[in-house]
């Protein structure tokens, strides 16, 4: 099985489809929908983590891409900010999958994007504003 965290952006004309339903019905696709912001006649915005088969995934993303979605990983859209960061390790208490640890050999904050799923609650535990949510903005624009 695969399994990834992406951002998806709905183009206006696609919003009032049932998209993440057919992904789960028509290419056997699971589905945890993390973060949504869909409104009638604007943009739509979701966070959503996929899993399935490697095969069936890819044309899951196929499908979303025909009808105009964009695609991105969660990877693309948070980011640590290393100038920023002055690696106090708050951030790391509050992230719930251990995607903002402390490497015990540099005693520095890591980040693997990779664990993220984009919850944001490192975000207000940082005191330097260190983590950058890229969506984030974009949400509230949304709504």
């Amino acid at each position: 099985m695969y399994k990834r965290i992406l951002v998806l952006r709905f183009p206006t004309n696609v919003v009032d489809q049932p998209i993440v339903c057919r992904l789960a019905k028509e290419f056997d696709l699971s589905f945890n929908i993390l973060k949504a912001t869909i409104l009638p006649g604007k943009e739509g915005l979701m966070v959503i983590e996929l899993e399935g088969h490697p095969s069936q995934f890819d044309k899951g993303l196929a499908f979303l891409r025909e009808l105009g979605v964009e695609i991105k990983t969660i990877s693309q859209e948070i980011r640590k900010n290393e100038e920023k960061c002055i690696h106090c390790g708050f951030c790391t208490a509050v992230c719930p999958t251990n995607a903002l640890y402390v490497d015990r050999d540099t005693m520095e904050v890591k980040f693997d994007p990779e664990r993220c799923t984009g919850c944001e609650l490192c975000m207000p535990a940082c005191i330097v504003r260190a983590m950058e949510a890229h969506f984030h903005k974009e949400l509230a624009e949304v709504g």
